[in-house]
């Protein structure tokens, strides 16, 4: 938000952002939403880059420009442990710099936030707070109506993550029209008069009047509800999760540098179908072919040296014994011409397989010094493809081996990719957003067209039925676990 010169104008414009984000606010049906425009939409009222919306018996809540932040990343631990001590330290609006952290996050401060943060508590009855981080200084002026914006913010957020006892008795009400009929009944079930009254029926039922029972049951209206709900609760579901992921060579053949230099020229284009020997690209010859003319000059001048002291030797005997050492020195010039040569011929590197080249463009590699042994090129059959994906620590179910594996490409959603699970890593690995992932490998089922390496999309994991309560509940009960610690 732009600052306007005129103060009527900027009174009037942040007085008319701050009414649109309190309507937005009650508007809001979830915390989920009410997370979203805290720490995206109140850019209406300051300009910032980044935000993040903590609570105390939630952790981080919302992120800006993220759906919903990943608990396990380490900008998250980081993120908690400085509002923690926020919360401690400044009970009230106030600028934030890394001197005010531990000597552990202040170090890391530079890596994750820009220079400037403003820490927004919510009202004492909510333990949390929203922090805002910016390049430029905050103004006094823009403190004063954010802190307004959280006290309504705040508000809100309280109505909608501890609803009343009248909101809650309503949803009940809404599901069971008879509740409290039924929980007068349920009351009055352990008294003497429910004693007498069942065993009175007890004496006067007879095996003709099951029938007639059990259809009055089942008209009772909330039992009938009940059985219906408890079966849909039991009804076994295929167990699945999603991920990302794409197409890889399953058996690809790696051509790294053969030994230090620059590359100098590539004779194959990326996504080209190449034969066993073809050439692929080649490295700078020049310092090589330098080193390997001065080996073999040094290795004409010790046989003309050689030569020289065998003529001496008939008349003169310490020439003779001088012939042992040159014809070592001999030998050693000859190893270095000829490791030089070998060098010479493995600078031009060749392809080993049949197959198509993977490569980044070959201009970012030309004049790019490489050491022995780097990745270059990598040579992939055309039908020798499979599924790659990253499962998170959260999405980790059993899976045998052979379980169903789909593959629903972003270029064609409709046409799905059948695969069948071929290995499942025991240990997860850093990717390269910081978050920590399993890597899944997947075998491509016959009989279908075989897409191009290199495509991506998501990933269906399928693995044994489970009833439906548990895979709905199973990520809430994680979540809950990880908080109590239960």
């Amino acid at each position: 938000m732009s600052i306007p010169a005129d103060n009527d104008a900027f009174l009037s414009h942040s007085l008319g952002a701050l009414l649109h984000l309190a309507r937005r606010a009650r508007q809001a049906g979830t915390t989920a939403e009410l997370g979203f425009i805290a720490v995206n939409e109140t850019l209406a009222l300051a300009p910032y880059r980044q935000a993040a919306l903590w609570v105390a018996d939630r952790g981080v809540v919302a992120l800006s420009g993220v759906v919903a932040p990943e608990a396990n990343a380490p900008f998250v631990h980081w993120l908690e442990r400085v509002l923690q001590k926020l919360l401690a330290d400044k009970p009230k609006a106030a600028d934030v710099t890394p001197a005010d952290l531990a000597t552990d996050e202040a170090a890391e401060w530079d890596e994750w936030l820009p220079a400037h943060a403003l820490w927004l508590p919510l009202p004492h009855d909510t333990p949390g707070g929203l922090l805002l981080a910016r390049d430029t200084p905050w103004q006094p002026a823009e403190t004063s109506l954010l802190t307004e914006w959280m006290d309504i913010w705040g508000h809100e957020w309280k109505v909608q993550a501890k609803p009343g006892a009248a909101t809650g008795w309503r949803r009940l009400a809404s599901v069971w029209p008879d509740a409290g009929q039924r929980l007068a009944a349920r009351r009055s079930w352990f008294s003497a008069e429910g004693w007498q009254a069942r065993l009175q029926r007890g004496r006067a039922w007879r095996p003709a009047d099951l029938g007639g029972q059990l259809a009055g049951l089942w008209h009772r209206r909330g039992l009938r509800y009940s059985i219906l709900a408890l079966a849909v609760m039991l009804f076994p579901v295929r167990f699945s999760v999603l991920a990302p992921g794409e197409l890889v060579p399953a058996q690809p053949a790696v051509v790294r540098a053969p030994l230090d230099g620059t590359v100098d020229t590539f004779f194959v284009a990326p996504n080209t179908k190449v034969k066993a020997g073809d050439k692929l690209f080649q490295l700078d010859l020049t310092t090589l072919s330098s080193r390997l003319a001065v080996a073999r000059q040094g290795l004409v001048t010790a046989e003309a040296e050689y030569r020289q002291s065998a003529q001496q030797a008939v008349f003169d005997p310490k020439s003779k014994a001088q012939l042992a050492a040159l014809q070592g020195r001999i030998a050693e010039r000859q190893a270095e011409a000829d490791l030089l040569q070998a060098q010479f011929a493995k600078a031009q590197a060749t392809a080993p397989r049949d197959g198509i080249v993977l490569m980044d463009d070959p201009s970012e590699w030309i004049g790019r010094p490489v050491t022995t042994g780097e990745r270059i090129v990598t040579i992939a059959g055309e039908d020798d493809a499979e599924v790659e994906a990253w499962l998170g620590p959260g999405d980790i179910i059993d899976l045998p081996s052979g379980a169903e594996v789909t593959l629903y490409l972003n270029t064609a959603p409709l046409s799905p990719v059948e695969a069948s699970l071929r290995y499942l890593a025991h240990e997860a690995v850093a990717r390269p957003d910081g978050s920590f992932a399993y890597r899944l490998r997947a075998t491509l089922a016959e009989g279908q067209e075989r897409p191009r390496v290199g495509l991506k999309g998501t990933v269906k994991v399928r693995g044994g039925r489970v009833p439906l309560i548990y895979w709905a509940l199973r990520r809430p009960l994680a979540t809950l676990r990880q908080v109590t610690g239960l």
